[in-house]
């Protein structure tokens, strides 16, 4: 009984510590941790409670804790704000050159002024690749 609360203990302070990680090994060993303390409660040998704990923590470790990583990486892969403006299509209201001009993306009007220096008459389309400060800068031949 003495070992299955010390492994409950340990899982937890484990699991308690990965807030302060954030690098998803000690929440993988405080879940092993855990594992041993259930082989240990229902009256499992230390050795076997330390087996369990060990191959517990190289199954999450290997193979949990990469696809956990590569999610939290990835994110939503929803863009907001200015970051989901690059990439979009937009409508040339006023010529766009080197120096300035306006377009419509999404309903606003925004400054704008050409990436590769040329000029873009009124009515074109073209696609926004960036946006500095309040100035979406944009390419034609979207």
């Amino acid at each position: 009984m003495a070992a299955s609360l010390i492994w409950l203990i340990l899982g937890v302070l484990l699991v308690a510590a990965e807030v302060l990680s954030g690098d998803f090994v000690l929440v993988m060993l405080g879940v092993a941790a855990l594992g041993a303390a259930g082989a240990a409660g229902l009256g499992a040998p230390v050795l076997i409670s330390a087996v369990v704990f060990g191959v517990v923590s190289l199954g999450l470790v290997l193979g949990a804790r990469p696809a956990l990583k590569r999610r939290m990486e990835l994110g939503t892969g929803h863009r907001s704000g200015i970051e989901a403006l690059v990439g979009a299509t937009a409508v040339v209201v006023s010529r766009v050159d080197a120096h300035g001009g306006t377009v419509r993306i999404g309903g606003e009007v925004w400054s704008a002024r050409s990436l590769d220096r040329g000029v873009i008459e009124p009515g074109v389309e073209v696609t926004v690749v960036e946006i500095s400060g309040a100035t979406a800068v944009v390419l034609s031949g979207a």
